[in-house]
């Protein structure tokens, strides 16, 4: 077992790579009394064209597969999953993204007996014809439920003409058709490739003694036979920056248009996760400056009424996958989007000031900081992007990013070639006050 020690923060992680290749994290809060538990692999809702295990040969497999996966693992021969955890006295839950699965509990009690639960329903699968073609209706609920939400379909429009042909671009959930090709077979597959010890992480936090939960863990990983397994080799679709659709008009039933204007980054990216990571903050930082709600645009913009509370903006880094987008409420879309593009071209030194950054930086420090008062915070966003940059080296990362890293960063990302607009209009078409 190794040990970290971060004296800034008072906090000891202790780690361990198990002989089966399952990365164990324990973060000890014995002031606490809660415990949280994530169980995580490596396998997201882009991960559809893979070598499955044992084979040679790609295969490509629906769309919303890991998703529908993890719906169907809380479901076993003798009962409901969740059923374990509330008679033990636990809250149980779990999420798909683009590039992860995790599944989690929290519990102030019996933390050895949830623990087992979590490490054997997902290390034990059962998949039927009968119980897939079931949950089929239930994800085709889900599916259209947001297929009504405005927000999640102007951000899959962005993400449609910035990734074309990659699978970024399609729900996390899949499509109505896509989840009815799902079978028992293909969950098997998927689950036997991306499912094992060594694509996967379990982090324990709260309070436990780390020598103690890493024994447990231990002794339940040596009853369980899995194979060696080699590297996971997955496969994308090439793109390039010529393919990426300049603009895209969406109509929804809304009583105020929406815009959102994005750019994608093909590379290079930095190569160590340290590195990657302060690439990350700096874009962060950079587009508060330029767009946050302390910034000088976005005062100018809010006083003139072109924008209100929703606006905002989000920057994404996960793997090789790199995109930054602005969006928000406004009746005037296309003059909002022009003005937007020209500061994003213009980069003011008026708005990237080292005076500014400072104080962004310690207002960021700050949250961070309480946020760690929290069990849930610490396991949720510990080691968010899985490349062992953890929740504690963040202070420290922050603080030494300057303004010249924001400037290089953000003239590395923003580039007119690829950048995108999707406007939103109600069911009408009706926008006011365009130039």
């Amino acid at each position: 077992m190794n040990s970290t020690y971060h004296a800034r923060l008072d906090e000891t992680v202790y780690h361990d790579v198990l002989p089966n290749g399952l990365s164990v994290t324990v973060v000890p809060k014995a002031e606490f009394k809660k415990t949280y538990a994530l169980f995580t692999t490596q396998y997201g809702s882009i991960d559809n064209e893979f070598v499955p295990m044992g084979m040679q040969n790609f295969v490509h497999v629906p769309d919303g597969i890991a998703h529908f996966l993890e719906h169907k693992m809380f479901e076993k021969e003798d009962g409901d999953v969740f059923q374990k955890f509330g008679e033990l006295g636990a809250s149980a839950n779990a999420f798909t993204s683009f590039i992860k699965t995790s599944y989690l509990f929290s519990t102030t009690s019996n933390v050895y007996e949830n623990l087992e639960v979590l490490l054997d329903f997902v290390q034990s699968p059962y998949f039927t014809e009968e119980t897939v073609n079931k949950e089929k209706g239930i994800i085709t609920q889900e599916i259209q439920m947001y297929q009504d939400d405005p927000d999640w379909q102007l951000s899959f429009g962005l993400l449609q003409n910035l990734f074309p042909t990659h699978p970024m671009h399609i729900d996390i959930a899949g499509t109505v058709d896509s989840i009815q090709h799902i079978t028992a077979e293909d969950l098997y597959l998927c689950y036997d490739t991306f499912y094992h010890p060594s694509n996967m992480t379990l982090l324990i936090v709260g309070n436990v003694d780390p020598e103690m939960a890493l024994t447990f863990v231990r002794e339940n990983q040596s009853h369980k036979d899995f194979i060696a397994m080699p590297p996971i080799k997955r496969r994308f679709p090439q793109e390039t920056a010529d393919m990426i659709v300049p603009m895209r008009r969406m109509n929804m039933p809304i009583t105020q248009p929406k815009m959102m204007i994005g750019g994608r980054y093909f590379g290079p990216f930095p190569k160590k996760p340290l590195d990657r990571r302060r690439f990350q903050y700096a874009i962060l930082f950079g587009l508060s400056l330029l767009f946050g709600n302390t910034s000088r645009n976005y005062s100018n913009w809010y006083e003139n009424e072109m924008i209100d509370d929703s606006f905002g903006y989000d920057f994404t880094l996960e793997r090789d996958v790199c995109f930054f987008s602005i969006s928000g409420d406004t009746y005037h879309p296309e003059l909002l989007a022009q003005q937007v593009e020209a500061v994003l071209y213009e980069l003011s030194t008026r708005d990237l000031t080292a005076e500014k950054l400072e104080i962004l930086k310690k207002k960021q420090v700050g949250q961070l900081l309480a946020k760690m008062n929290s069990v849930e915070y610490i396991a949720q966003h510990f080691d968010e992007d899985l490349d062992g940059v953890t929740i504690f080296d963040l202070p420290d990362l922050i603080e030494s990013i300057t303004i010249n890293d924001v400037k290089a960063a953000l003239n590395q990302v923003i580039n007119p070639e690829t950048l995108s607009r999707v406007y939103m209009d109600g069911l009408s078409g009706q926008a006011k006050g365009e130039m």
